[in-house]
């Protein structure tokens, strides 16, 4: 992941894709806290109806659908130095489609977890990252980076 921010310069989304339950969503709020100055973590698997009208409104609107989403989520994203990351990404296939706008568009950067094959259909230039079930030590690990 820090070979990804480091290499991508923003250019690229990077995709966590694994099996439920393995740790794809604790990996990226951790990234996100420790290599960003501000994130916003959109879950769409519990995501409220404003968000996902959001999307569905705002889609050719970049500016209006991020100062919606900071003022949804109580998040404030500074350019160039945030991390945005959709949870759960083929739970709402608009936000899929949309990244390959926002990816270009370059004012953040963007981190999905998934967990079917499915959401590889659509590639908008983004790195895949599989996650696979990690044992306690390497939790441990990861918290102690």
């Amino acid at each position: 992941m820090l070979d990804w921010k480091r290499t991508s310069a923003g250019e690229t989304a990077l995709l966590v894709e694994g099996a439920r339950r393995v740790g794809k969503t604790t990996l990226a709020k951790r990234f996100a806290e420790r290599e960003y100055s501000a994130s916003m973590v959109i879950d769409f698997a519990h995501t409220s109806n404003d968000v996902r009208e959001t999307f569905n409104l705002y889609a050719t609107d970049l500016d209006r659908l991020f100062q919606r989403l900071q003022t949804l989520t109580s998040t404030r994203l500074q350019e160039g130095d945030s991390l945005v990351v959709f949870d759960e990404v083929q739970r709402f296939p608009p936000a899929r489609e949309l990244l390959k706008h926002l990816v270009e568009d370059g004012r953040y950067h963007y981190l999905e977890t998934g967990s079917l094959v499915s959401i590889r259909r659509r590639r908008a230039r983004f790195v895949l990252y599989v996650a696979h079930q990690l044992p306690f030590a390497a939790l441990i690990a990861v918290d102690a980076y």
